[in-house]
């Protein structure tokens, strides 16, 4: 079975401004999470410890000010509460603050897109990344090179260069953004065939074949991790690792319907 998304016309020519047929969907509507489910370690599925995920003047934030300066590995994610298979997904994100003191040195002014995730349902109380295709979103500093919309891979492997790709995280071709400026990144997923990272209107990364395997996902229910199974669908989550970061937009456009079997 194959599909075919009728209005790619030119696959390697993705742009933000292409021209899709369908039409932008508000996952965050800028007052409340209304439509999202919360899982962060260590606690119950929609517990929102210390008020993680909030809503301030129209942003959604990721805060911890209610940690008291201790982490302890309490990584969370913010899931939609829709799974999609064919979509463009939007965010406008910003770091901003100080990470908090017993964050680990990797997850500073790191963030990500968790694309293909398992149901927030089937993750264990002590889980700490769902099984997931990750667009990692990265900050830098005022000199040295830091690209966002990298790749990495929670309990999952890609194929890229036409090979099964293990690396658990893949650097992007994106420059490095700095400070607290808004940044717009994109991942064009299409089930299990191809993914690609756009960030600003410029495609910077490209891989196939999303499936279950590797590494890098501890205390999961062994029944959800099949490896070799290609994800074609799931769940679209964003990320609490450690340092505070800002979205003022979350939107997608749904191509499904775009999609002909052949």
């Amino acid at each position: 079975m194959k599909y075919l998304l009728i209005v790619l016309l030119a696959f390697g020519a993705l742009h933000s401004d292409a021209q899709y047929p369908g039409k932008w969907k508000q996952l965050f509507n800028g007052k409340n999470l209304d439509g999202w489910i919360i899982k962060i370690r260590g606690h119950e599925l929609n517990d929102n410890y210390a008020n993680t995920f909030r809503v301030e003047n129209g942003v959604m934030k990721v805060s911890y000010d209610g940690y008291n300066d201790s982490f302890k590995q309490q990584y969370g994610h913010i899931f939609y509460k829709t799974p999609y298979s064919y979509y463009l997904i939007a965010v406008e994100y910003r770091f901003v603050g100080k990470q908090i003191k017993d964050g680990e040195g990797w997850a500073y002014k790191n963030s990500g897109i968790m694309l293909h995730c398992q149901d927030p349902k089937t993750m264990l109380k002590d889980q700490d990344f769902p099984i997931s295709i990750e667009d990692q979103l990265l900050g830098g500093d005022a000199t040295g090179d830091r690209p966002t919309c990298n790749v990495c891979t929670p309990g999952t492997n890609i194929v890229m260069n036409g090979k099964l790709w293990t690396d658990h995280c893949t650097e992007s071709s994106s420059k490095t953004y700095r400070g607290e400026e808004w940044v717009r990144a994109e991942a064009l997923v299409l089930g299990d065939s191809v993914i690609k990272h756009i960030v600003n209107g410029d495609t910077v990364l490209t891989y196939y074949k999303p499936q279950i395997g590797g590494g890098v996902v501890n205390n999961y229910d062994p029944r959800v991790k099949i490896d070799g199974q290609l994800l074609s669908s799931g769940f679209i989550s964003l990320q609490s690792e450690s340092h505070p970061i800002e979205f003022r937009k979350v939107e997608i456009m749904d191509l499904s319907k775009y999609y002909i079997k052949k």
